[in-house]
């Protein structure tokens, strides 16, 4: 017999992504859940016309703890968390079957990643390949607690597919900097809780490290012109992150 598989995904206003991304689990997935948070365009329309498990918490508790509730409601013998702008293909859809009929010991699957920034995907810049735990028997893994960046914690063996799901991450460059601004500020946040303070010399010197890493140390000038500009992207998101932590050293300051 064939194990379940249920497909685990948090939205919000997705409508531009999540008809395509549900398409792509034709034939593998037995349960689609979506927690949704006020989407106020045409998410749960589309998620109903895939007949999802639809949920819509009141709050916003972050990333990490909004996907465990999506896995609270996950049934299948396996789930697979997806992000509404990733997409599997048909050699990756034949890959997870297999995987999940014959995991003797394996309990959990690496899958990689190829990103789209702007008009490309990109092969270099530290974004290829990269794998990210998707795929694992329900009851053998949760996500952390974090606001933003979160991750997934399997308990036992972790095993890599082969095949990448495609993550169309930036369609536009206003989807760029929009998510530099999102990320930074609940990155600050989450790391000024955890005692990091930060000035704007701090905040240069890690802006001009994310760029040298990202565009010499992990080859982004491979990727050409799209490399030299994910680079810069990466350094500035580096920077208003410390900047920010300042700035919110400053307020509580303040407010002594």
């Amino acid at each position: 017999i064939m194990p379940t598989l249920s497909v685990i995904l948090i939205t919000r206003n997705e409508e531009a992504n999540l008809d395509d991304c549900l398409a792509s689990l034709e034939g593998i997935a037995q349960q689609i859940v979506v927690v949704d948070t006020n989407s106020s365009d045409r998410t749960l329309e589309i998620a109903q016309k895939y007949g999802a498990t639809i949920s819509q918490p009141p709050d916003w508790p972050g990333f990490g703890p909004q996907k465990n509730r999506a896995l609270d409601l996950a049934t299948g013998e396996w789930v697979l968390s997806l992000d509404a702008d990733e997409r599997l293909t048909p050699a990756l859809k034949s890959e997870i079957l297999t995987a999940i009929h014959h995991s003797a010991h394996v309990d959990c699957f690496a899958i990689p990643r190829l990103s789209w920034y702007c008009g490309r995907f990109i092969r270099h810049s530290g974004w290829s390949p990269d794998y990210v735990d998707r795929l694992f028997k329900r009851g053998t893994a949760r996500f952390s607690d974090d606001l933003v960046h979160e991750r997934l914690i399997p308990n036992g063996q972790v095993a890599k597919l082969n095949n990448p799901m495609l993550h169309y991450s930036f369609m536009n460059f206003s989807q760029v900097l929009n998510k530099i601004d999102r990320y930074s500020t609940a990155s600050a946040i989450q790391a000024y809780a955890r005692g990091k303070r930060s000035n704007p010399c701090k905040a240069v010197l890690h802006g001009l490290w994310a760029f040298f890493r990202t565009y010499i140390l992990k080859a982004g000038f491979l990727d050409g012109k799209h490399g030299l500009a994910l680079a810069i992207s990466n350094g500035e998101g580096s920077y208003y992150r410390y900047m920010k932590i300042w700035l919110l050293e400053l307020e509580a300051r303040n407010e002594d």
